[in-house]
């Protein structure tokens, strides 16, 4: 019974309106960051049994409506590394299926990749309006002083299309921290965890929440299953977790 009321669940966070011409409007539960506004996805029937899944632009309007970029170096480099079979020309993401079966899927991957695109776009407005990375400095620069640690800082990620981490602690197993005053900056954390796995690598991805009102609660508890680790800064817990972190990887 469990399982017949989630899958009425899940499918009832999406809703699929008819448009014209054959084209089907997918309102997903996916958010545009801050914005208020859900990723909209829309399947148009094409000639020869193919269908175009697309976005219609919403990500680079609302990143632009946020003061961030589409033709950014980030977001260039991010979009080097875009998954196979996904696009993004005109302002627009999107991708071509052959079946109905896979129109679903399909869905999913355009409004996840839509919704980091947005992130990445963003990001950097976004940093620039706090002064949570020096309080995050902060606590490095003690751990270098009484503990000995070595780390760097804004080390840009080629595996993550650039991506910059804010800190890299190293160790034999690396530590890549992101100080995450935002959502579109909590995403990031997302992507460059996802592809650290993709390309099989060892770093551990900690994303330190300024707090969880900062970035959403819902989207903080969400990130702990797309990260290694996300936690609200705290100056000793994070010092701790430093310190363990270079303890338990010599």
């Amino acid at each position: 019974m469990i399982g017949a009321n989630l899958q009425r669940s899940i499918c009832r966070l999406f809703e699929v309106i008819d448009d014209e011409q054959n084209v089907k409007r997918i309102v997903t539960p996916l958010e545009f960051a801050k914005t208020g506004y859900a990723v909209v996805v829309r399947v148009r029937p094409l000639e020869g049994g193919k269908f175009l899944i697309d976005e219609n632009g919403d990500a680079a309007l609302f990143a632009s409506m946020s003061g961030g970029e589409t033709d950014s170096d980030s977001v260039g480099r991010w979009l080097a590394d875009l998954a196979d079979g996904l696009t993004f020309a005109d302002d627009i993401v999107s991708t071509q299926v052959d079946t109905e079966d896979a129109i679903a899927p399909s869905i999913f991957r355009v409004a996840e990749t839509a919704q980091q695109l947005f992130a990445v776009a963003t990001s950097r407005a976004n940093r620039q309006t706090s002064d949570f990375k020096s309080r995050v400095a902060a606590v490095f620069e003690k751990a270098a002083r009484e503990h000995g640690i070595h780390y760097d800082v804004d080390v840009e990620l080629p595996f993550a299309g650039g991506m910059e981490a804010d800190f890299v602690l190293h160790a034999a197993r690396p530590l890549i921290v992101i100080a995450a005053n935002s959502l579109p900056r909590l995403l990031e954390a997302e992507i460059i965890h996802l592809q650290s796995q993709r390309h099989n690598r060892q770093e551990m991805v900690v994303a330190v929440a300024e707090s969880q009102a900062a970035v959403g609660k819902k989207h903080f508890e969400r990130a702990n299953y797309f990260t290694d680790k996300t936690v609200s800064f705290d100056p000793e817990n994070m010092l701790q977790l430093l310190t363990q972190h270079v303890a338990t990887q010599q």
